[in-house]
């Protein structure tokens, strides 16, 4: 009877699976230098040597399964194509019937499973010991994603061995062939292996449960139900994993078809032709051998066909992160600079959201219910995913702007579009500024000097007032520009007094001796950094929200000279006269 503990086996080993899968990619991604790579092409870099390598590594390791995760492991990685991929697919094919043919000579076969412990024991010691050595750190983590793998499958064929055991074979007896077919399909998915398949068909015929045609029928069926390892191993992969999967499918089912309509020719052949009447165990691992091989001869002629369907069935995303220009002919220079415009204020929203993220500022109580709605915030991931994404949309901007300019503008149109392309670019300057500087602000945390030691949370409580003063010119999108303009002005003003005060401070702490020249140096360039990327940004806002493009010069003096312009705000003069 199946229990709740065995469905928890199941799951438990699914997940072991795929992150086995997930440790492997990631270990081959840090292994793949150039010899590397060379020395898989070499051995894939034609279907010839391809399925050679296929046939003989799953003859070795006597699992194909084995094989096509490492195939989906490497063509993940980057270091083998498609075209490679499917040769190793084909031989792994053939590869697999050589289990077969041990069972059938000794009764038994070789499990990797067996040694999945010792590697995942190795591989994670590894791991842990290994921190200040970057090539045996991968290489342990690629044995602990193999270990872990493997381990993962046995796991799952424990969870559903009460399925299994269920299963009368006699029950199917006396039906049609396709009722054998989808058996042996629905066995090899369960246990996760064609082998074991294999094996409970040769003890069924041994035993004349079941006739030879019908058991030839299941072995067939299990062709197509290994491929359900693979399907699981490229699920949530990138599209390239997808294709091979889906070629690996598309393989077994055609040879399963051939094989279906050849059935009593190749039956004949192996029970009159050669006499095996009596051999039938000895029949199934040659039955096995020879529809793979006819299945190879059909498909080869048809790999590059293949190779452009899957290409067709799972394109390649194209990573599109605007939200305007794309669909705005940048002939339209009217259309085109307005959305140009939004489409630089999206591009703030999503620095805004990186910030917020980067400087874990979702933790303030005043920033928790503030973040701008989904329809803006349209990215995700970690930091570093996140900023490659905003540095994608900085990039198709800048694409955007190229289109614009090779249309016929007029004059002040082209400034218009310039004055733009400045604000994006100190938008995304004042980002990497901000991301660059909170390393730096990290290491201030661990200090023993408590004035460094709580010069993190300082910055971090000036980003939160910033970004909240900032936030309100989106809360009401009718406000005028005498508002727009007054909260620029205030929270320019706010920025600068607060670069001051923090500057008096350092000084004080100098003098006390609560910070030595070297960390004072530090902390006052990511103030620097810090005050220089807010102006960048107020500036940005002021040139997109007002389209005001007078202060242009202004602008950038004040920018490359923050101290003339702390002098100008002290004398009285504001945001507005800059």
């Amino acid at each position: 009877m199946l229990s709740l503990s065995d469905i928890w086996v199941l799951l438990a080993g699914l997940g072991l699976f795929l992150f086995g899968i997930y440790l492997m990619e990631d270990a081959i991604k840090a292994l793949a230098g150039r010899s590397f790579k060379q020395f898989v092409r070499r051995y894939t870099s034609t279907t010839a040597r391809a399925v050679l390598t296929g046939l003989s590594t799953t003859s070795l390791l006597q699992s194909s399964s084995a094989i096509m995760l490492m195939v989906l492991a490497f063509v993940g990685a980057g270091v083998m194509t498609l075209q490679n991929a499917v040769g190793v697919v084909l031989g792994a094919n053939i590869g697999t019937t050589i289990t077969a043919w041990i069972v059938a000579f000794f009764g038994f076969k070789i499990s990797i499973e067996s040694i999945a412990l010792p590697i995942i024991a190795l591989g994670g010691i590894g791991f842990i010991f290994s921190t200040e050595k970057p090539r045996l750190r991968s290489t342990s983590k690629l044995l602990l994603g193999f270990g872990l793998l493997f381990h993962g499958l046995d796991y799952m064929k424990g969870g559903v061995e009460q399925l299994t055991t269920l299963f009368d074979i006699e029950v199917i007896a006396g039906v049609g062939m396709w009722l054998f077919v989808f058996a042996g399909v629905l066995l090899t998915a369960l246990m996760q292996s064609s082998s074991a398949t294999i094996a409970i068909v040769l003890a069924a015929i041994s035993t004349e449960m079941i006739e030879f045609r019908a058991g030839a029928a299941m072995v067939i069926g299990a062709n197509v139900g290994t491929t359900v390892t693979v399907i699981l191993g490229a699920l949530g992969g990138i599209q390239i994993k997808k294709k091979v999967a889906c070629v690996h499918l598309l393989f077994n089912v055609l040879t399963a078809v051939a094989a279906l309509l050849l059935l009593s020719p190749l039956v004949w052949v192996i029970e009159v032709g050669l006499g095996w009447r009596q051999q039938v165990v000895l029949g199934i691992a040659l039955f096995h051998t020879l529809f793979n091989l006819i299945g190879l001869v059909l498909f080869i002629p048809l790999i590059s066909s293949v190779a452009s369907l899957v290409d067709r069935l799972f394109p390649e995303p194209v990573h599109t992160f605007t939200h305007y220009i794309q669909n705005t002919p940048p002939e339209v220079s009217d259309a085109a600079l307005t959305a140009f415009n939004k489409e630089i204020l999206h591009q703030y929203k999503e620095s805004r959201n990186f910030l917020v993220k980067l400087y874990e500022l979702e933790k303030c109580p005043p920033l928790q219910h503030t973040t701008p709605s989904p329809a803006d915030h349209a990215f995700t991931g970690s930091i570093g995913e996140f900023y490659l994404r905003l540095k994608q949309l900085h990039g198709e901007i800048f694409d955007y702007y190229a289109r614009i300019s090779a249309a016929e503008l007029e004059n002040e149109e082209s400034k218009l579009l310039d004055h733009y392309l400045r604000s994006s670019r100190s938008i995304m300057n004042a980002a990497k500024n901000l991301k660059d500087i909170k390393s730096e602000l990290d290491e201030f945390s661990l200090a023993e000097s408590s004035f460094l030691g709580n010069a993190p949370a300082q910055f971090q409580s000036r980003l939160v007032e910033f970004i909240l003063a900032l936030d309100a010119l989106f809360k009401e999108p009718e406000k005028n520009t005498t508002e727009i303009s007054k909260t620029l002005n205030s929270t320019f003003i706010k920025v600068e007094e607060q670069d001051r005060l923090f500057i008096r401070e350092s000084s004080e702490a100098i003098r006390r001796g609560a910070l030595d020249d070297v960390k004072a140096t530090s902390l006052l360039m990511a103030n620097r950094l810090f005050t220089q990327s807010c102006r960048m940004i107020l500036l940005s806002l002021r040139s997109l929200l007002l389209a005001d493009i007078s202060e242009d010069e202004s602008s950038k003096r004040y920018v490359g000279t923050p101290r003339s312009a702390n002098a100008r705000i002290s004398a009285g003069t504001d945001f507005d006269q800059l």
